[in-house]
């Protein structure tokens, strides 16, 4: 196990400062958290922190540590997933790789200790016990309620997938090496006490996973032991490792993680090929051919001058855009997000209530879980490819598979995972506004040529769960 940089008490000003607050305000902060909405859930996990000072001090800049000492948030946190919970999983058939991975922290690299094919609960418990293996359960949402919940309705708050990995330490014992994530990360305290170390970043917003050497790190700048009911932020870069100190039986946490590769850099690679496609309509000079044998060029560094020029032709052209199109990322975070949790109904979700006819008021329902989208014509194979508008949901989504990989969404029939939604000519997408932007709308009133097309809309959208008649 790595040496440890000081006494557990010790951590930066800010850090101490910020837990005293976190206990005086604790008082009169709601003690479980609230499901109520997106903004709501999001609130009570970082209570008694306001959210408008966390995005101000906190999100992206450094790590934030709310001390709670608040037996209720701790009793709810322990809900959530614990030790006790793996003989039953483990008996629903886990995988090594892709359920389970056992390893440990020797000499600062990461030991894989893991078997071949089904987890046998007996030898998982003898890594643990005797080998003083970290258990970590790859997306417990999978098979936890509670945290489907949660996680559900933070994708919804960010607008970006989230996942969600358990470890399990044993005493005396350390997973992983000091290392840096893509992610931005929320650590839940659910059992025993961790000890955690923060370094400063060598990449800032990193956009890889890496695992970094103690002699580069330098000395820790938070240093602090968790226990349960605690939450821990940090952003992605920060360099972290973790123990379980000595005298405690183990440490339980789930770390839930949100923002991989939804930056203003990834959205750029989404949105710019939309953005040539629509300027060249109109801009003949986006139009005018290459140089002669550009392509087959080593040095293309003549080239550049002019490829400035047309970006800057670009962002002329995007002051003057009311939408910008960013379809590819769209449909990757509808297509693999949660689906809603509703309990018991949420395996049978069908349309009902009345139907919508010409004089119904309508109202949107799922809003958080769907979206528009304006794309060329994905069914017409012709030379013209007019645009269509496409409405995707996650209604249909399953949560057996979330976060799991594109290698792992295919159905036990063979079947993929696909993108749920509708398809509109053009014109419809301005009613379709009308809909996503009111609290109620008639079907009458929406901004179409015909009753028909009224009543056509109205209907396409009910018969998939997204609007209610009132």
């Amino acid at each position: 196990m790595p040496k440890k940089g000081g006494k557990h008490a010790e951590m930066g000003k800010e850090t101490q400062t910020q837990c005293k607050r976190a206990k005086l305000e604790a008082a009169c902060s709601p003690s479980v958290l609230s499901f109520e909405n997106p903004d709501s859930l999001f609130g009570s996990l970082i209570s008694p922190i306001k959210e408008e000072v966390f995005f101000k001090e906190y999100w992206e800049q450094k790590p934030l540590l709310v001390q709670r000492n608040d037996p209720l948030v701790a009793a709810y946190y322990l809900s959530l997933f614990q030790l006790s919970d793996l003989k039953e999983l483990c008996s629903q058939g886990l995988y090594y790789g892709r359920d389970v991975n056992i390893c440990r922290c020797v000499n600062g690299k990461k030991k894989v200790l893991n078997k071949e094919g089904k987890v046998n609960y007996m030898q998982l418990k003898k890594d643990f016990d005797q080998k003083k293996a970290s258990i970590q359960f790859h997306q417990p949402q999978r098979f936890k309620e509670e945290l489907w919940k949660i996680q559900e309705k933070l994708e919804c708050y960010f607008g970006s997938l989230v996942g969600s990995n358990v470890y399990i330490t044993p005493q005396g014992s350390q997973g992983l090496p000091p290392h840096y994530d893509d992610v931005e990360v929320f650590i839940l305290q659910l059992e025993g006490e961790k000890h955690w170390r923060l370094y400063k970043p060598t990449v800032p917003l990193a956009r890889e996973y890496n695992v970094e050497s103690e002699d580069r790190i330098g000395n820790p700048t938070h240093e602090f032991i968790l226990k349960p009911g605690d939450l821990l932020y940090f952003p992605r870069g920060t360099i972290h490792q973790a123990d379980t100190p000595l005298g405690t039986s183990h440490s339980t946490h789930v770390t839930i993680s949100t923002y991989q590769n939804n930056s203003w850099g990834d959205f750029l690679l989404d949105a710019i090929p939309g953005l040539v496609f629509d300027t060249a309509k109109d801009d003949v000079v986006l139009r005018t051919s290459i140089p002669r044998q550009l392509l087959m060029q080593v040095n293309a560094a003549d080239s550049t001058k002019k490829l400035s020029s047309l970006l800057r032709r670009l962002a002329d052209h995007l002051d003057h855009t009311r939408e910008l199109r960013s379809s590819d990322m769209k449909k990757d975070f509808i297509t693999h997000r949660l689906p809603p949790c509703l309990g018991c109904d949420s395996d049978s979700l069908t349309p009902g209530g009345k139907l919508p006819k010409i004089d119904s008021k309508i109202r949107l329902q799922f809003r958080d879980h769907a979206l528009i989208s304006v794309e060329p014509d994905q069914e017409n194979a012709d030379e013209i490819r007019r645009e269509m508008v496409y409405v995707y949901h996650s209604l249909r989504n399953r949560r057996d598979t979330h976060m799991m990989g594109t290698d792992d969404t295919a159905s036990e029939d063979g079947t993929a995972q696909q993108t749920h939604g509708l398809r509109f000519p053009l014109s419809y997408l301005e009613a379709l506004k009308q809909i996503w932007s009111s609290s109620t709308v008639h079907v009458k009133e929406l901004n179409l040529t015909s009753d028909e097309e009224k009543e056509n809309l109205a209907l396409s959208l009910w018969s998939e769960c997204l609007i209610e008649v009132l």
